[in-house]
């Protein structure tokens, strides 16, 4: 396994966020290969690789999830192919899982704004105001917005550094917008929401107890604000991250970029946000050319 880590980074160029995928992706084929005494990942054969597929396909993994495990495990069989130590890649016919087509939910800048402005001038508004502009500014995943504190964030050199739990953290732009509201929550709330000063390793996101929000507790605060703008039902932690997703494309931003955003395991996984893109290219065309 450290071989083809190694592998990955000094001939694949991996990114670490995608190293890290193959090697979570590689122990858990190895885990599965134990299960059925298969004591190492090189005495598997095609009928192993098989069961496995049936086995993520019977669990209800996602087309997307299981090509990425196939493809993670091709290119880990076919190293030790090339090395000599196996004669086959039992992964070789294997055939990828059709991707299952999926509308992608998000708001418009309109709605952005709107929803941005619904909260007050409270303690809670000033929590809410940050925590709406932190998710839809950095387009982090919920998981990383209950874990951040306040050590994780470079007010000088305007960034965040994100983790979801994992050993890698992703190093996030911050904008302009998102600092005023993040110092503002600081400067007239945090203390009073804590009921104590503020230290710098501190959660940044906060209930009134002043323990971290969770995930159920950041689904609810948008839930209130979704109701206010009558999108209740749309309103989720995906919508924001989505939207921060659809408006950098939609301004110019490329795929790669947006890849180290939001911390993508390959540049595959943003092509969903792409279609987006092209459907409102289709659509200009359509109202704009005159022989459309």
């Amino acid at each position: 396994m450290n071989e083809f880590i190694q592998y990955l980074k000094d001939e694949k160029n991996k990114a670490p966020n995608t190293i890290v995928a193959y090697g979570r992706d590689i122990r858990a084929f190895d885990r599965f290969l134990k299960s059925r005494e298969v004591g190492f990942l090189l005495d598997c054969r095609e009928n192993d690789a098989v069961a496995y597929v049936m086995d993520l396909d019977k669990k209800k993994k996602s087309a997307s999830t299981i090509n990425r495990k196939i493809s993670s495990l091709r290119l880990y069989y076919d190293f030790y192919k090339e090395r000599g130590e196996i004669d086959i890649n039992p992964f070789d016919d294997i055939k990828t899982a059709k991707p299952e087509t999926r509308e992608i939910e998000f708001l418009t800048v309109d709605e952005i704004e709107k929803l941005i402005d619904l909260p007050d001038d409270s303690h809670k508004g000033y929590r809410d105001k940050a925590l709406l502009e932190f998710m839809y500014g950095t387009g982090a995943r919920v998981t990383e917005v209950v874990r951040l504190r306040f050590s994780d964030i470079n007010f000088k050199m305007n960034f965040v550094m994100c983790s979801d739990g994992t050993e890698e953290k992703r190093i996030i732009p911050m904008g302009k917008y998102c600092k005023k509201a993040l110092i503002e929550y600081i400067d007239k709330a945090y203390n009073a929401i804590k009921g104590d000063i503020r230290l710098p390793d501190d959660y940044v996101f906060i209930n009134f107890r002043g323990s971290p929000l969770t995930r159920q507790g950041i689904w609810k605060i948008l839930k209130e604000y979704g109701e206010m703008m009558d999108i209740k039902d749309r309103m989720t932690p995906q919508i924001l991250r989505n939207s921060f997703a659809v408006h950098i494309l939609q301004n110019g931003g490329d795929l790669k970029t947006l890849q180290e955003l939001m911390g993508f395991d390959d540049i595959s996984a943003g092509m969903a946000y792409l279609s987006v893109i092209k459907v409102r290219v289709r659509d200009v065309y359509n109202r704009s050319h005159p022989r459309a």
